[in-house]
């Protein structure tokens, strides 16, 4: 492989607004910062929404709409990957672990995805992830997750499957045998998540291991880890990806001034190792998506 595909996380759900002044916070901002990382070589967007008047996470219909027809307005290429993992976080009480304490985010599975069902995204994410994530727990369920991904393929989106730890291979190795994935199967390994996957070339070398044998895959890093897992990715052949949800600076103790900014570094990085960005009309022939969204 000499073709990489990069995709850009623009803003997230965890980094806020204290954290960097470059974050995108409204519908346009997004969009914009969507397209400029496109210009600097972003050929897919992994898109949350924020609530515009306060930088929250928000997961309204009306915020992912006009994301994506502002995008839309101006690149029709670029692949559009939405995400689904908000609406999957467990608090217990402290009194009674029974009883979910009011931190609880939990959502009916087809509520967490009611944005992909309308506006019909080339891809959407699908984590198959129970774990730890600092007091309080990321609950996906394998009869959530499998009524998640039949309606995805129901309305022909292309699942990202986005991997924790290794049981969470398991499982999608048991969903795909069961249900009418499209080839090639997409999948992202989360590097650096604490009490998730360390950032390492074992880990990488573990995970892709596990994968059948159609994959298309990207490993990624959080934080301090996301550079040096560009490489590794690229050169274990893999694909990479980048963005103001992974990590804020593009240097140790320096704020990325925007996502493109992050984009470039990563570019720059995969030139020098003898690689080449895919684009976007590229990238959509590797993973068989043609524009206007995936085959069902």
């Amino acid at each position: 492989m000499n073709k990489v595909m990069l995709t850009c996380a623009v803003t997230g759900n965890l980094t806020r607004p204290e954290h960097t002044p470059h974050l995108p916070i409204t519908p346009q901002q997004i969009a914009e910062s969507c397209l400029a990382a496109a210009e600097a070589g972003a050929a897919v967007v992994h898109i949350h929404v924020r609530n515009p008047e306060d930088g929250s996470p928000s997961m309204k219909l009306e915020h992912y709409a006009e994301v994506c027809e502002r995008i839309r307005e101006q690149n029709q290429s670029l692949i559009i990957n939405l995400t689904t993992g908000p609406g999957g976080r467990y608090v217990p009480d402290a009194d009674d672990p029974k009883i979910a304490a009011p931190e609880t985010s939990l959502l009916p599975p087809r509520e967490r995805i009611q944005h992909v069902l309308e506006l019909k995204p080339d891809i959407c994410t699908l984590d198959l992830n129970t774990m730890n994530s600092g007091d309080m727990v990321v609950m996906n369920t394998r009869p959530n997750t499998r009524i998640m991904a039949e309606a995805m393929l129901e309305v022909g989106v292309r699942p990202e499957i986005e991997l924790f730890n290794a049981g969470d291979q398991v499982l999608a190795n048991e969903m795909i045998a069961a249900m009418p994935f499209v080839a090639p199967t997409l999948f992202s390994f989360v590097l650096g998540v604490k009490y998730s996957w360390p950032a390492t070339p074992e880990t990488i070398q573990l995970a892709r291991s596990l994968l059948p044998p159609d994959a298309v895959w990207t490993a990624f890093g959080i934080g301090r880890h996301e550079f040096p897992m560009v490489a590794q990715s690229v050169l274990m052949g893999g694909h990479i990806r980048v963005g103001l949800e992974d990590n804020i600076y593009i240097s140790k103790g320096k704020l990325a001034a925007s996502n493109a900014d992050l984009c470039q570094k990563a570019a720059r990085i995969v030139d020098d190792l003898g690689y080449e960005l895919a684009s976007a009309d590229e990238a959509r022939a590797m993973l068989q998506i043609p524009q206007g969204g995936s085959p069902h």
